[in-house]
């Protein structure tokens, strides 16, 4: 093995390795578990310490989508850096984070917060491969059990009915469960919408006035990604992406609201 790779005190997972979204042991506050179907590697902070994952075995601690040639020999890297461990893509393809964030490769590296992230890095035709990232909190331990506590139900965001009929239209896909959803244009929502109230007077830029400013509400609430600063150039149809996810994750808009456009 590289030289490179030899960390004391890291721990090599088997592979079968239980899941890591049910936690770890506890262990040193700050230390990482990261695994992969092929097992994974687990070790504590240091300045600059860094795990490899890729696909290349004798060349990472984490071996990920090893008979996938769509993925990096060295598809990306965990570093520690200042108190926190940051991840970091040095592959060909874009790894996807929760909430429908991408790194690409040569971008900045993004700090991983205490507790579970999973980590997607596609593959060939419909493949994904998942690595699972676990970062033990101040005090080393998992978070304790809740088996028994009440379910926190999830917080829809205040709409008009004006509001919530016109996220409906644009948000259309969306709502019909399709695999890979866009929103409407404003020009396509505008007629959509012109057809079911013609007495508000619906134009595209009235349409694109309006979404901008309930995505400029949430921002407020600090849902992120919703502003062309976060998103960055060419912005595309990211911002409304990012929008009609959120409703949807917060149950703002669900199915049934298509009953609205009857």
């Amino acid at each position: 093995m590289d030289p490179e790779l030899q960390h004391a005190g890291g721990l090599l997972l088997p592979k079968g390795h239980g899941s890591l979204s049910l936690g770890v042991p506890r262990t040193v506050a700050g230390a990482i578990h990261a695994l992969a179907l092929g097992g994974g590697y687990a070790v504590g902070p240091r300045e600059s310490r860094t795990v490899y994952f890729g696909r290349n075995r004798p060349d990472v601690h984490v071996c990920l989508g090893e008979d996938d040639q769509q993925v990096s020999r060295r598809q990306g890297e965990l570093t520690h850096h200042h108190g926190r461990w940051w991840l970091r893509n040095t592959g060909r393809r874009p790894i996807r984070l929760p909430r429908s964030q991408w790194l690409f490769a040569d971008e900045d590296p993004i700090p991983l917060g205490a507790g579970y992230t999973p980590v997607h890095v596609p593959g060939s035709r419909d493949r994904e491969h998942l690595l699972e990232v676990f970062v033990t909190g101040p005090d080393g331990s998992q978070p304790r059990s809740r088996h028994n506590d009440i379910t926190d139900p999830p917080r829809p965001y205040p709409l008009s009915a004006e509001e919530r009929v016109m996220l409906v239209v644009l948000g259309w896909h969306y709502l019909l469960r399709e695999p890979n959803p866009k929103p409407l244009t404003w020009k396509e929502t505008a007629l959509r919408l012109a057809e079911l109230q013609p007495e508000v007077g619906w134009t595209a830029k009235k349409v694109e006035h309006r979404v901008g400013i309930v995505r400029d509400r949430l921002s407020g609430r600090g849902v992120p990604y919703l502003t062309r600063e976060e998103v960055g150039e060419p912005v595309g149809n990211a911002l409304n992406d990012n929008l009609l996810r959120e409703l949807v994750r917060s149950t703002t808009l669900v199915p049934q609201d298509l009953s609205l456009l009857d």
